[in-house]
């Protein structure tokens, strides 16, 4: 049997991407490595757009049932100052959640499955296969009893990470590649009060809070690569690091943590590359971090990850239908994923190079200008046919 398309990755975008799919109509094929659920290295706080688009897609009060709590407000410190705000009603949305990825990325999951998609799970893909003419026509891998897996579709799409075989099966070329100065380790703790999003600006150093399942927290902190290496090499643990680096930028919040617990180890990436790559060729494309990684600075990796699958599940719905010739649509979906990622893109860059306080604080205002934009423009979006699943709208 041949597919309409497989989905190679069944994270964010992977799971956008083949849910909006199935619900336009298509056959879809959604393949992972990994037997869900399971937990993968996020910080995981989405931003309003994402919150945005998991509302229109039906799946957000899911996510709020599941136990993640809705967070209505944020504290910002920085040079010896605190402002706290309510979250203002924008886009139709006046709460953040930061639900743990085991938990989001089934219940995507399970939202993809019932409209129609086919999941594969536990199915390692080492190659695209392609045709004479070099056109991509599917995957060859094998599966969790190491019996060979073919799976032929008219498109292939990846949505493995920032390490993916699509990517290099299909020579996606790298048509960008930033600095990649910065680190962010994070770990949950519990028994502790927590008053919604907290961010906390030093020099060289941005912290935070993001409340999730289980009255536990993720803090985490973001520093440039050469100074969270540097804590590591004066330390003897790498949670000895992490405290430390913590008590320097976040004092009051490092007191705090100590009347708790910590319930995990500390984990997050010491290298985050900033990279773009070309997201399209003959019979495929690639879609989140596949194509497009960022430092996780801004903790907008998940909310470019359903936006750029919502624009993806288009550009391939018109292909399929014939609507629009296919190089033409994947072409056009390129283009839409760079004019959106852009702003946000550059803003990520700059904060990622540290700047003074003062600076940092500026440009984090610019970004959550930016992020409001892009929650406005995805909220006009029209919703998806939902085809097969009707078990997912939002109650009224």
């Amino acid at each position: 049997m041949a597919f309409d398309v497989i989905v190679v990755g069944a994270r964010a975008a992977g799971a956008a991407t083949a849910l909006l799919l199935a619900r336009l109509g298509h056959d879809v094929v959604l393949v992972d490595r990994t037997t869900f659920p399971a937990d993968t290295v996020s910080t995981h706080q989405i931003a309003r757009s994402g919150v945005v688009q998991l509302r229109r897609w039906g799946v957000l009060d899911s996510v709020l049932a599941s136990g993640a709590p809705a967070l209505r407000q944020v504290t910002f410190t920085a040079e010896g100052d605190s402002a706290t705000r309510v979250i203002a009603d924008k886009a139709g949305v006046d709460f953040l959640v930061a639900p743990r990825r085991y938990i989001l990325d089934m219940l995507m999951i399970e939202a993809s499955v019932r409209a129609g998609v086919q999941l594969r799970q536990g199915v390692v893909v080492t190659r695209v296969g392609r045709d004479a003419t070099g056109r991509a026509t599917g995957v060859h891998g094998y599966d969790a009893a190491g019996f060979p897996v073919d799976i032929r579709a008219r498109f292939v799409v990846g949505a493995d990470g920032l390490g993916s075989t699509v990517a290099r099966s299909v020579g996606a070329a790298v048509v960008e590649n930033r600095h990649h100065n910065g680190a962010v380790q994070y770990a949950y703790f519990a028994d502790v009060d927590w008053c919604g999003l907290e961010f906390y600006v030093a020099d060289r150093a941005l912290a935070g809070v993001f409340p999730t399942h289980h009255g536990e927290a993720c803090v985490w902190i973001g520093t440039p690569s050469a100074d969270a290496r540097a804590a590591r090499r004066r330390s003897a643990s790498r949670a000895q690091a992490f405290t430390a680096e913590l008590e320097y930028a976040a004092p009051e919040l490092t007191a705090r943590l100590r009347e708790g617990r910590r319930r995990s180890p500390v984990n997050g990436m010491l290298r985050m590359p900033n990279v773009l790559r070309a997201a399209h060729g003959p019979g495929w494309a690639l879609v989140g971090d596949a194509g497009y990684h960022r430092d996780a600075l801004t903790g907008y990796g998940i909310s470019d990850a359903y936006r750029d699958a919502e624009i993806l599940a288009l550009a391939l719905h018109r292909a399929l239908l014939g609507e629009v010739e296919e190089t033409s649509a994947l072409a056009a979906y390129q283009r839409d994923r760079d004019r959106h990622l852009r702003c946000i893109f550059e803003l990520t860059c700059a904060l990622a190079e540290y700047p003074p306080p003062h600076r940092f604080v500026e440009l984090q205002k610019a970004l959550g200008r930016a992020i409001d934009i892009e929650a406005a423009a995805l909220a006009g979006l029209v919703p998806s046919r939902t085809g097969r699943d009707v078990s997912t709208k939002e109650k009224p």
